[in-house]
C-alpha cells in the first residue's frame, strides 16, 4: 500500500478516531486539524491523543481559518469530518481545489429518504428527509459537492454512515439515565412498539472501509454508506444493553418516537427524521472496492464495551434528574 499525505479535519471523535488510528497503523502521513480545544487529560470522557498524527489547529466552521491553517500544503487525501453545512462544503470547495488529490465528506445514512419505501438501501436510494434539518443539510451539501465535481472536477468522495458508536455511546432514548433506571428495575421507554429495524456500527468496523478507500481513484466522483450488516430491532438493542449492564430483562414501554421528543426535546428531530423508521443497508457497493470491510463487531460486543468503559469511572455514570424525571412521565402516561 502506498503511504499517502492525508488530513483528517476533526479526527478525534466518535466516527473518526479509529479511523484515525488505523490511517497510521497502515503506514499514511497523517495530520488531524481542529481547533485545539478539548477536555482535560484526567476528565471522564477525554479521548486519548492519536498518536502519530500531526497535528494543526484551525476552525472547520470558519472558512477564514482553516484557510490559513493549510495554506501552501497540499494533501493526496483530505477527510472532513466536521462538515454540517453547504457553506462549510462550498468554503471547502474554494480552499482544497487544485491541492487535493481527494477530498472526501462524511454525510449521513439520515439523507435517505424517510419514510423509506423499500429495503435494503443502497447508494441510489432517494435523498429526501423533511422532518430533520441535519440531513437536509447534509443533502445540500452532498448536491453542492456533485455539481463541484462535474463542473470542475473537484475530486469529491461521498461517504454515508448509519448510527456509528463506540464505547460512550448509548443510543435509547434517555441514554446512560435509561441504563441506569434499568439497573434499577425501572421501566425505560422503547421507540414505536419496538420492533422497527436499526443498524448499529462499530467505530472500528466503519474505519476498515474509510481508511481502505483513501486514494482509491475508483472512489472519486462517487457515493458509499458504511454499515454493519447486523440488523437488530429497537427492543433487542434495549434488551443487549440491559444484559450487557447486568440488569435483567427489562421492562419496556412502547412509546411513539414523536411523544418521546415531547419530553426529550433535544431528541425529536433524530427520531422522527431517523429512528423511527426501519433501515437495513445493501453494503455491497464499498465491499467491492474495499473487500476485506466486513463489520466483525456485534452488537452484544459493542454493548459489553460501553458497560466497562462507564462502570470504569464513576464519574460516566452520572444519572440526570431531570432525564430521569421525564422518562417517568413516559412511563406512567403510556405504560400498562
Amino acid at each position: 500500500m502506498t503511504a499517502l499525505r492525508v488530513l483528517f479535519i476533526g479526527g478525534n471523535g466518535t466516527i473518526s478516531a479509529a479511523s484515525s488510528r488505523l490511517a497510521i497503523e497502515r503506514g499514511h502521513d497523517l495530520t488531524l486539524l481542529n481547533r485545539g480545544v478539548s477536555a482535560g487529560s484526567d476528565a471522564p470522557d477525554a479521548r486519548p491523543a492519536i498518536e502519530g498524527a500531526r497535528s494543526l489547529i484551525g476552525d472547520a466552521g470558519d472558512p477564514d481559518s482553516l484557510r490559513s491553517a493549510v495554506a501552501g500544503k497540499e494533501w493526496d487525501v483530505v477527510v472532513n469530518f466536521r462538515s454540517f453545512t453547504p457553506a462549510q462544503a462550498a468554503a471547502d470547495v474554494e480552499i482544497f481545489d487544485g491541492a487535493v488529490g481527494q477530498y472526501v465528506y462524511i454525510s449521513s445514512a439520515s439523507a435517505y429518504a424517510k419514510p423509506v419505501e423499500h429495503l435494503p438501501i443502497t447508494e441510489s436510494t432517494p435523498l429526501k428527509n423533511p422532518f430533520w434539518q441535519y440531513s437536509r443539510d447534509k443533502i445540500a451539501s452532498e448536491d453542492l459537492l456533485v455539481r463541484a465535481w462535474r463542473d470542475r472536477d473537484f475530486p469529491a468522495t461521498i461517504v454515508r454512515p448509519s448510527h456509528t458508536y463506540d464505547e460512550r455511546s448509548i443510543p435509547i432514548p434517555g441514554r446512560w439515565t435509561a441504563i441506569d433506571r434499568m439497573r434499577r428495575g425501572l421501566p425505560v421507554p422503547v421507540i414505536g412498539d419496538g420492533t422497527s429495524l436499526w443498524t448499529l456500527t462499530h467505530t472500528r468496523d466503519f474505519a476498515v472501509a474509510l481508511v481502505g478507500l483513501l486514494g482509491d481513484r475508483r472512489a472519486v466522483g462517487d457515493t458509499f454508506h458504511i454499515t454493519s450488516d447486523e440488523v437488530l430491532t429497537w427492543a433487542q438493542i434495549t434488551r443487549i444493553l440491559a444484559r450487557a449492564a447486568g440488569a435483567g430483562e427489562p421492562e419496556l414501554v412502547p412509546v411513539t418516537g414523536r411523544e418521546i421528543g415531547r419530553e426529550l426535546p433535544d431528541e425529536l428531530d433524530g427520531l422522527i427524521g431517523d429512528k423511527v423508521h426501519s433501515v437495513v443497508f445493501d453494503n455491497r457497493k464499498v465491499k467491492a472496492l474495499v473487500p476485506e470491510f466486513t463489520a466483525t463487531t456485534r452488537y452484544w460486543q459493542g454493548a459489553a464495551e460501553v458497560m466497562a468503559w462507564r462502570d470504569a469511572d464513576e464519574r460516566r455514570r452520572v444519572v440526570d434528574p431531570e432525564l430521569d424525571a421525564a422518562l417517568d412521565r413516559l412511563v406512567a402516561r403510556f405504560g400498562s
